[in-house]
This record gives C-alpha cells, sequence and structure tokens, in this order.
C-alpha cells in the first residue's frame, strides 16, 4: 500500500511539474492565433478558439513591427557572442583545469564569483566604456559587453569537463610525439564536445535573454535585439498586442527550450563535476 501511494506521489508531481512547464509555451502558442477580441471576452476559454483562429497576429509581428530586424540583430550579436566565448573559454578552462596545487583548486570557484555579480552594478559603468569607444547604438556594444558575462560561467562550467579527463592522456599523447596544442585537440577537446555545445547553448541564450545591456546601450530601434525591441513594439503606452507578443515568445522560445533539453544532460554532468572539484577543494 505504501509504496503504491508512493508511486502516486511521485506520478502526482511528475504530472505537475510538466503542466507547470508546457502550459505557459501553449498558452503562449494558442494566443498566437487567437483575435485580440476574443481575449477581451469575458468567460472566453483560454485554450479553445471560439472565434477561430488567425494568422493576423504573425503577419502584423513581420510586417507592420521590426521584429525580422530584431530577429537578424540577435542572431549576429549570438554568433560573435558565442564565438567569442568559445575562443576564450576553452583555453581557460583547460588552462585552469591542469594547474595543480591550492591556486589550481580554488580557480573555478574564483572564475564562477565573477559571473555572480549583477549587471546591475556594472551597467553604468560599462555604458561610459560603450561610448567611449563610439559603439553606442550599435549591436557591437553587446558583442563587446555580453562575453562578460558567458565566459565566466562557461569557464566554470567546462572546467568539469576538462578535470573528469585523465591527464594521463595528455601525457601520452606527449609521448607519442604530439606537441601540448596537438594533445589538447586530438585527445582532449573531442571528450569535451558536450560541454562545448552545453556552453554555445547557453551563451546564444543569454544574448538574447539581457535586456538591461540592450536597453541602456542601444536606443535606435533598428539596432535593437529581440529582448529590447519586442516589448518596445508591441508594448505601446497601455496598448498591448497579446497576440503578437505571445508569437515573438513562442518564436524564440520553443527552439531554445529544444536545445536545451537535448544538451540537458551535458549541462547537469558540467554542474556535478564541477560543483564536486569545487568541494573538493
Amino acid at each position: 500500500m505504501q509504496r503504491q501511494l508512493r508511486k502516486l506521489g511521485f506520478y502526482t508531481a511528475v504530472v505537475l511539474l510538466l503542466l507547470f512547464a508546457v502550459l505557459p509555451i501553449a498558452y503562449a502558442v494558442i494566443t498566437t492565433f487567437k483575435k485580440e477580441s476574443e481575449l477581451f471576452s469575458f468567460g472566453a476559454n483560454p485554450f479553445i478558439y471560439e472565434q477561430g483562429p488567425t494568422l493576423e497576429p504573425l503577419i502584423f509581428l513581420f510586417t507592420d513591427t521590426g521584429f525580422p530586424t530584431f530577429v537578424w540583430n540577435s542572431v549576429v550579436i549570438g554568433v560573435f557572442v558565442v564565438a567569442i566565448t568559445v575562443v576564450l573559454a576553452v583555453p581557460a578552462a583547460y588552462a585552469l583545469a591542469r594547474l595543480t596545487g591550492r591556486w589550481g583548486e580554488s580557480s573555478g570557484m574564483a572564475i564562477f564569483l565573477v559571473y555572480l555579480i549583477p549587471p546591475t552594478l556594472l551597467f553604468i559603468p560599462l555604458f561610459r566604456i560603450v561610448v567611449w569607444l563610439g559603439l553606442a547604438n550599435t549591436i557591437w556594444s553587446l558583442v563587446l559587453v555580453l562575453p562578460t558575462i558567458t565566459v565566466p560561467f562557461c569557464t566554470w562550467l567546462l572546467l568539469g569537463f576538462f578535470r573528469s579527463v585523465p591527464q594521463e592522456l595528455d601525457e601520452a599523447a606527449l609521448l607519442d610525439g604530439c606537441t601540448r596544442f596537438g594533445a589538447f585537440r586530438k585527445v582532449v577537446l573531442p571528450q569535451a564536445l558536450p560541454g562545448i555545445g552545453a556552453c554555445v547553448v547557453f551563451a546564444f541564450s543569454l544574448s538574447l535573454s539581457n535586456y538591461i545591456y540592450s536597453v541602456t546601450f542601444i536606443s535606435e530601434s533598428a539596432a535593437r535585439n529581440i529582448s529590447a525591441g519586442v516589448p518596445t513594439e508591441l508594448i505601446r503606452g497601455d496598448v498591448y498586442f497579446w497576440p503578437s507578443l505571445m508569437a515573438a515568445t513562442a518564436i524564440v522560445a520553443i527552439p531554445l527550450g529544444i536545445a536545451y533539453g537535448l544538451l540537458f544532460d551535458y549541462l547537469v554532468r558540467g554542474f556535478q563535476a564541477s560543483g564536486a572539484t569545487e568541494a573538493e577543494g
């Protein structure tokens, strides 16, 4: 009897958690194809098309707003942020993973603490730097600033993957005639590719979702990304274009959710490995 009750409680919790995760996206997708008059109809079922579905919110989003420009700007920013993050975080994590002694053991936590500094403390001095460099109102301001968030976190995450690779493999490759870079490229890097993939998704999603830097550094609509452009275009005073807002949300959230789902195991493995290593240190 107790075993059955535990099973029932477990499956109930799983169903509730699944509903908690799926219902917001399902509501966004359904609302995308609803007429605005139906949204404000008293007593209307939010999950049923009482007036029939329509494509008007999607047409409005892509033709009467700057959403296509926001998407393009976001993709360009994300690609550059990911490239900078990978180029800096991968060698940094590998070097710190092979660093022995007291400094090597505490390096990961020090790197992670940099990531924990809130952007609300940094956006004013960073804005002064952006203005001084002449990058204000350009997407390059975000390309410059966002790696200050992604590089520390991805370095810490990759530490766990590189520390899980035995150092004896590096030494065996060196004995076989490989250079240090050759040993890293041929032996260590292939085993860390899942972690690098997780870092790519994290860096790209953060470049999409960061709001405070996007609003502070860029005021021109043509240079904004999704996180700053969509609220500006689709919230005009006290008028909210809810179907189009939900469409923009679903277009961004669903692909990212799929990517995180595919790489979830690797993210968890990186958290566990890095956390366990720092705890031992």
